[in-house]
This record gives C-alpha cells, structure tokens and sequence, in this order.
C-alpha cells in the first residue's frame, strides 16, 4: 500500500530526505503539508498494530495445535464411546 524511506542525496551535503512511496507515485514527506503527515503517521500506527495481531494470531494458532496435539495423546490409550 505505501512505505516510506530515507534515501541519501549524492550531494555533497549528504542530506537524508524521507520519501514517500503511496500508489506507485513517490513524495518527498518533508514538503507535505502536516495533515498528510499526520496521516501517514496514522497509517504507519496501523500498519504495525496489524503486524502484531499477525504474530499474535500465529502464537495462538501454535498453542491451539499444541493443545490438540497434547490433548491426543492423553486419549489416545482411552476407551472411546461408541
């Protein structure tokens, strides 16, 4: 969706701009106006809190087949009923 990075000019100064990469079009973050990075904050927050919930979930998946791995060995010696 969008990413952002600091790219080094070949100036002499050697200055780092941030750059903006959103829809296939890039933006120089500096110059845009404080709403839009604001905004890009936001979507930054988001991006992360989503990341999280991933890893969050797949820590959950793990322990919920664990679970079930445990809970099949502790009947598989156990009379079922039929």
């Amino acid at each position: 969706m969008f990413g952002s990075k600091e790219t080094e000019s070949s100036d002499n100064e050697s200055k780092k701009s941030a750059i903006l990469d959103f829809n296939g079009k890039k933006y120089d973050i500096n110059t845009l106006p404080d709403d839009a990075k604001e905004i890009i904050k936001g979507l930054q927050i988001a991006d992360t809190q989503f990341k999280m919930q991933q890893d969050n979930l797949k820590l959950i998946d793990i322990s919920r087949k664990t679970l079930g791995a445990q809970l099949n060995q502790k009947l598989k010696d156990l009379p079922t009923v039929d």
